[in-house]
């Protein structure tokens, strides 16, 4: 038995010892290790996971997300839209109230009113706050009469919204972080240290926090949601959450019970914890659940169809030799070789089938590759001949997977190179349309199809925007317009998938993968469920 599988071995017998001896609220506390640190708890800079974990503990919205993605009402209990989409009024609960708080009188929270999102909103939209969630209210009309950059409390329980056109999907993007409310009295007080001093309506508030140690967050007795049966929501007395760097401690950790959880898959845990088809170690079993499900994620190329950039592919602006690189390679088994079966081959849309309505797109790519030999030859570049060769550009993360599609594409008669560049070198070029390949990922901000469909707007080219292809189509931007018009999803979704289908029929980008949610808990953990979002939601989660 070599080192390494005796660590493993004495790791699991500690388990077992060690989980005999906790005290009763040491058993009600879901601990879980954040290996990139936590920097603020302000929602208005919550713009990555390691961050919006715990700030969706602490506060609330207006709206929030199901985990099949429906909007769901929050501290607003209803909203009306107008019939011209352009105004949005919510009616709030009486029964919302600030955590407790130095800031206020005697230290008790008060009731939230309509006046604290007009607060909230506006300080978003501050540019001296400088939060990253800017962007999501660039569809409100700052500039109506009577209102406050087109937010208004109509009286304490009544807010309403004016956008400078119908934007449909803005009703999903309520439920985003950065539009989480905030008291002014905390704000007011502790400035740019808000982020450290948060005070928000969540079911958990913030007991102790030391950085690079631990930060503790304590159950909400005050909060407003409950469950089925009536009682008051969280389960959990607290939230422990440690600030180990180091993936392979980390990993320990868990295998310990010191943590309860465990997020995605590691190489210094994959081969520990998965079988080859990427299913739980059996030997496991007893001890560790594996939690899975579909995420808003797709990792695709990309193509620059700018013939005026000096950086494009000539050959590629034939749309038949981009098809030809699209079922030139087999995505299953890249997925099954190279990341053990944790994701799915992406051989439907841009717009991932996680998305509602997209469980069956009916268009795609799949390996053919004689089909690829044959539209090869119907461009003009009969086995490769003629072909430019192919430069994909790429971080270190996933050369791996960029080897295997030079490898086998080079099969069909493409040559192709690939460039490695630093992450920071990586996101400046393709910013500024640099790179004429492009492997990359586009993991959804909110939960509608329009989130990644905009990414090939003609107004949206970079690096103003995110069209990072330069894609330009009148037939796609009409339908786009039509889609706005629409504020059911349902009356939208024949739109976007006609624009998903058009993307892809160009093969102006490749879709290579859909990413999958992965979490690892202790058979303790009860409750704990996923979404495509990859939210970590623990207000009904009970550790036993």
């Amino acid at each position: 038995m070599n080192f390494k599988h005796f660590i493993f071995v004495w790791a699991l017998l500690f388990v077992a010892c060690n989980t005999e001896h906790r005290s009763d609220f040491q058993q009600n506390v879901f601990r879980y290790n954040e290996s990139k640190g936590i920097t603020s708890l302000d929602p208005a800079y919550a713009r990555n996971l390691a961050l919006i974990w715990p700030v969706v503990q602490i506060f609330n919205g207006l709206v929030q997300l199901s985990d099949s993605l429906t909007v769901e009402p929050c501290i607003a209990k209803c909203w009306n839209i107008s019939d011209d989409g352009l105004e949005y009024t919510f009616t709030l609960r009486h029964d919302v109230f600030f955590q407790a708080s130095e800031v206020f009188p005697n230290g008790v929270g008060r009731r939230v009113t309509a006046q604290d999102f007009v607060f909230s909103f506006n300080r978003i939209m501050n540019s001296s706050v400088a939060s990253p969630g800017l962007w999501v209210m660039s569809s409100i009309d700052k500039g109506v009469a009577g209102f406050e950059n087109g937010c208004k409390a109509i009286n304490d329980s009544t807010f309403t919204i004016r956008l400078k056109q119908p934007f449909p999907p803005f009703l999903g993007m309520l439920s985003m972080p950065y539009c989480f409310v905030v008291p002014h009295e905390a704000v007011s007080r502790y400035g740019k240290d808000f982020g450290r001093h948060p005070v928000g309506t969540g079911p958990f508030y913030l007991k102790y926090w030391k950085n690079g140690e631990k930060l503790v967050l304590r159950r909400n007795s005050n909060y407003f949601e409950t469950d089925s049966t009536g009682r008051r929501l969280p389960y959990l007395e607290a939230v422990n959450i440690t600030f180990t760097a180091d993936k392979q401690s980390e990993f320990m950790d868990f295998l310990l019970g010191n943590t309860d959880f465990l997020s995605g898959i590691h190489p210094v845990s994959k081969d520990e914890l998965l079988t080859k088809s990427g299913k739980l170690n059996p030997k496991y079993s007893s001890k560790v659940q594996m939690i899975t499900g579909p995420y808003l994620n797709t990792e695709y190329l990309g193509i620059l169809l700018d013939t005026s950039s000096v950086n494009c592919n000539k050959t590629l602006q034939n749309f038949k030799v981009r098809k030809a690189m699209a079922c030139g390679f087999d995505r299953k088994s890249m997925i099954r070789f190279l990341r053990g079966n944790i994701g799915y081959a992406a051989t439907q849309g841009f717009v991932p089938p996680a998305m509602q309505g997209f469980k069956m797109a009916g268009y795609g790519y799949d390996y053919n590759p004689e089909l690829s030999r044959k539209l090869l030859a119907e461009a003009g570049f009969p086995n490769g001949n003629g072909l430019e060769p192919i430069t994909i550009s790429t971080t270190d993360d996933y050369v791996d997977i960029c080897e295997y599609i030079q490898h086998q594409l080079g099969e069909v008669g493409f040559t192709v190179n690939i460039d490695v560049l630093p992450g920071a070198a990586y996101r400046d070029m393709l910013a500024n349309s640099k790179l004429q390949v492009f492997r990359a990922s586009w993991v959804a901000d909110y939960a509608d199809p329009e989130n990644y469909l905009s990414l090939f707007l003609s107004e949206n080219f970079s690096p103003e925007g995110p069209n990072y292809t330069h894609f330009s189509s009148a037939k796609f931007d009409k339908l786009y317009s039509q889609a706005m018009r629409k504020s059911d999803y349902g009356k939208r979704l024949p739109f976007y998938r006609q624009m998903d289908s058009l993307v892809v029929s160009n093969a102006v980008v490749i879709p290579l993968y859909y990413d999958k949610v992965v979490r690892f808990a202790s058979t303790r953990v009860k409750g704990l469920t996923v979404n495509p979002m990859n939210l970590l939601v623990l207000k009904k989660v009970k550790v036993e």
